[in-house]
C-alpha cells in the first residue's frame, strides 16, 4: 500500500506541497449507465518552488486524460493500486514551466459502483416517475465522485455546470445560478452553480430527481418529490427562526441560501450539512415538528463544521461536539429554556453510555476515545454518537467550569470569528481556549482539567453531570410504575398517563424502560400498546425506541413491525440497533438475516456494509 499523507491518516493527498484552491466542474449525469462524467478543472497552488507533482485522492475513477488548462499540454499521470477504503493515489506531473499557480484539467468518469452516489430506479422513489440520484461524500467518499484532495484540511471554492435530462432537477451544495438549454440536445439542460465560500471535499454534494420546492423563509426553500413537499414545508416552517437564533449565538450566516432537501428513505443519516442545501431524512416528517431539532443541528453546522472544520478525521468531535452544543442552545432558546437543554443533554448522556457499552462488547473500545487513532481505519467504521455526545459533554463541562452559558457563548462567537474559513486541530482549539480565558483564575481552572483523559481515554468522560431533571421526573415516575407492577394487575395504566407528556418525554419514558436491566414481559408490552397505541405513532424516534423495547421483551408480534421499519427507511441510527437486537434474539436472527439479504441492494452502500458486520456476515 502506498503511503498515506503525514498530516491525514485517511488521505494520500499532499496539500503541504501543492493544494487545491478552486474547482470548476463540467459534468454530465447519465442515469442509464449510473455514471457521472466530465471535466474537473483544479486550480492549484504550489507551496514550494521545486514541487513537480500534484498528489490527489481517487477511488474507482476512470481517469481519461490530464492537461494543463492554460496550454493544452497533456500531463503525465499515475494512478496507484486501489486499496479499500482509501482508493488510489493519483499523481500528476506538473509542467516544468508552470508558476506557483496553475489549473490542471482532468477528464474522468465515475464507476457505476461509486461509493459516494446512490442511483435509484423510478420505482424506488415516492412518485415512481423518474430515476433519482444523491451523493453522500462524508467521510472519505468524495474521491469516488471527483479527483480531489479528500482531506478536511483542504478547503476550496467551486463552480459547476451539470447537464441532465430535462425531466430532472439538479441541485448542489452551492447557490443556484441558473438553467440553460444544452446546445445540440433538446433533451438535456445545463444547471449552473457557484460556491463562493471555501469548503472541504466532503461537503461537495449533488442530487438529481423529479423534485420541486416550496418557500419556507426569505432565504430558504424546502425541496422534495411532490408527494412530500407540502408535508416538509409544514414540518420545517421554523427554519428561519432557527437561522436567526444561530446568528445571535455565532455571528452572520455566510452562505447566502439555506435550503433543505428531503431525500428518499434510503439516505443513511438524519441529516447532512451540505452548504446551501442540507440533506434530511424523511423520518423527520412526524407531522407535528417534533423532530425538527435535527434541522437545528444541521443549521449549526453552517458555523461549526462548515465555517470552522476539523483538519483531520480523528478530530471529528470538533465538528460534531460543537454542533450538538449549539443545536441544544437553539432548541432550548426557541422552545423550553434551560430545563429543555438539560433534558436533551441528559438524554444524550444516556445515549453515550449505551453506545460505549455496545462498543466495549463488540471489541471496539478504541472508538470510545474522543480523539481515536484512525491510522489505517475507514472513518465510517469508527462512526458513532461518541464524538457528538462526548464532545458535547466536554463543552458543557467547560461552560460550567468557566462561568456559565453567557460567558461561554461569548467564547463560542469569538472562536468562530477567529477560525472561520479554516480547518483546525484539537490542539489549535485548545490553544485558543487557553488564550481566550486568560485570567489567572480561569487559567488555574483550565490547567486542572484532565485533558489527557478527556481526549485519549476510552469509556465515559471524567465528569459527573448535574443536569436539571425536572422534565424527566414524570418519565421516571411512570417508568417506575411499570417496572414495579405485576403482570396480574395492570389495570391502573391508562391513556391519560401520557396526556401531559411531550413527544420528547414519551421518548425518554421508553428510553428509561429500555435501560432497565429486566425486559418487560409480553403481558406488559401488550397492555402498554392497548392503552398508549404506540404502534400507531408516526414519530420515528418514539417508534424506534418502542420497537427496541418490544424486541428486548421478545414479543413475537413485534418482529414483522421491526423488519418493516428497517426496510422502509435506511437511517443507520435506527437500522443498525434494530438489526443488532434481532440478531441477539435467536428466534428472530434468521428472519433478520433473510430480510437484510433480500433488501440489501436497495440500501445505501454505507448502511449495507455496516449492517452486514452487525449480522456477522462480514468482518
Amino acid at each position: 500500500m502506498e503511503a498515506l499523507s503525514p498530516s491525514d491518516a485517511c488521505s494520500y493527498a499532499r496539500p503541504d506541497l501543492c493544494a487545491i484552491k478552486h474547482i470548476d466542474l463540467e459534468l454530465a449525469v447519465n442515469f442509464s449507465k449510473s455514471v457521472i462524467s466530465g471535466l474537473a478543472h483544479l486550480k492549484v497552488q504550489k507551496k514550494q518552488d521545486d514541487v513537480d507533482t500534484l498528489v490527489l485522492d481517487s477511488n474507482d475513477l476512470k481517469i481519461k486524460q490530464v492537461t494543463d488548462q492554460a496550454t493544452g499540454q497533456e500531463l503525465v499521470f499515475k494512478q496507484g493500486e486501489r486499496v479499500k477504503p482509501f482508493g488510489s493515489k493519483l499523481e500528476v506531473v506538473l509542467p516544468s514551466s508552470s508558476g506557483s499557480e496553475l489549473t490542471v484539467s482532468i477528464s474522468y468518469e465515475t464507476s457505476p459502483s461509486c461509493s459516494a452516489l446512490q442511483w435509484l430506479r423510478p420505482e424506488q422513489t415516492a412518485g415512481k416517475r423518474q430515476p433519482y440520484l444523491f451523493s453522500q461524500c462524508q467521510a472519505i467518499h468524495a474521491r469516488s465522485l471527483y479527483p480531489c484532495q479528500d482531506s478536511p484540511a483542504v478547503k476550496f471554492t467551486y463552480t459547476a455546470k451539470v447537464s441532465a435530462p430535462r425531466e430532472i432537477t439538479i441541485l448542489m451544495s452551492a447557490v443556484r445560478v441558473g438553467v440553460v438549454p444544452c446546445d445540440g440536445d433538446v433533451s438535456q439542460q445545463i444547471h449552473q452553480f457557484e460556491q463562493k465560500v471555501p469548503i472541504p471535499s466532503y461537503l461537495m454534494a449533488i442530487v438529481g430527481g423529479d423534485i420541486e420546492s416550496r418557500d419556507i423563509g426569505p432565504r430558504s426553500k424546502v425541496w422534495s418529490e411532490k408527494e412530500l413537499v407540502d408535508k416538509a414545508a409544514y414540518e420545517f416552517a421554523e427554519t428561519e427562526q432557527m437561522l436567526q437564533t444561530a446568528e445571535e449565538l455565532l455571528g452572520k450566516y455566510e452562505w447566502g441560501q439555506y435550503d433543505l432537501l428531503v431525500l428518499p428513505p434510503s439516505f443513511p443519516f438524519g441529516g447532512m450539512e451540505n452548504p446551501c442545501l442540507t440533506f434530511v431524512t424523511p423520518t423527520l416528517l412526524a407531522g407535528d415538528r417534533s423532530l425538527a431539532d435535527v434541522v437545528a443541528h444541521e443549521i449549526s453546522h453552517s458555523w461549526t463544521g462548515n465555517l470552522v472544520t476539523n483538519s483531520a478525521q480523528q478530530d471529528f468531535w470538533l465538528n460534531e461536539g460543537h454542533t450538538v452544543f449549539v443545536e441544544r442552545k437553539i432548541t432550548s432558546r426557541m422552545h423550553g429554556g434551560e430545563p429543555l437543554r438539560h433534558f436533551l443533554a441528559n438524554e444524550g448522556w444516556k445515549e453515550l453510555q449505551e453506545i460505549i457499552n455496545t462498543l466495549n462488547k463488540s471489541g471496539e473500545a478504541a472508538y470510545t476515545k474522543l480523539i481515536p487513532d484512525l491510522r489505517g481505519v475507514d472513518p465510517d467504521d469508527a462512526f458513532s454518537p461518541v464524538p457528538y455526545e462526548k464532545g458535547f459533554a466536554l463543552l458543557f463541562y467547560l461552560e460550567t467550569l468557566l462561568g456559565g452559558p453567557a460567558i461561554f457563548e461569548a467564547f463560542l462567537k469569538a472562536y468562530i470569528a477567529h477560525f472561520k474559513f479554516q480547518s483546525i486541530s484539537a490542539q489549535q482549539w485548545k490553544d485558543f481556549l487557553f488564550s481566550y480565558f486568560s485570567s489567572q483564575a480561569d487559567q488555574s481552572k483550565l490547567q486542572a482539567v484532565d485533558w489527557e483523559t478527556w481526549f485519549y481515554a476510552e469509556g465515559m468522560p471524567p465528569f459527573s453531570p448535574r443536569y436539571d431533571t425536572s422534565l424527566a421526573v414524570p418519565c421516571e415516575q411512570l417508568s417506575s410504575r411499570w417496572q414495579a407492577a405485576s403482570d396480574a394487575d395492570l389495570s391502573s395504566f391508562a391513556s391519560s398517563d401520557l396526556k401531559d407528556f411531550s413527544s420528547l418525554q414519551i421518548r425518554e419514558f421508553l428510553a428509561l424502560m429500555l435501560q432497565a436491566e429486566a425486559p418487560l414481559s409480553v403481558a406488559k408490552l401488550e397492555r402498554m400498546e392497548s392503552v398508549y397505541h404506540l404502534n400507531e405513532v408516526r414519530n420515528s424516534e418514539i417508534r424506534f425506541k418502542w420497537l427496541r423495547l418490544c424486541l428486548k421483551g421478545q414479543w413475537q408480534a413485534a418482529v414483522p413491525r421491526a423488519l418493516e421499519f428497517v426496510t422502509e427507511q435506511g437511517r443507520m441510527k435506527f437500522v443498525r440497533p434494530i438489526y443488532r437486537d434481532l440478531y441477539q434474539w435467536e428466534e428472530a436472527r434468521q428472519a433478520a438475516i433473510d430480510n437484510f439479504l433480500t433488501h440489501r441492494a436497495e440500501m445505501h452502500n454505507t448502511t449495507a456494509k455496516e449492517v452486514a458486520k452487525d449480522l456477522h456476515l462480514s468482518h
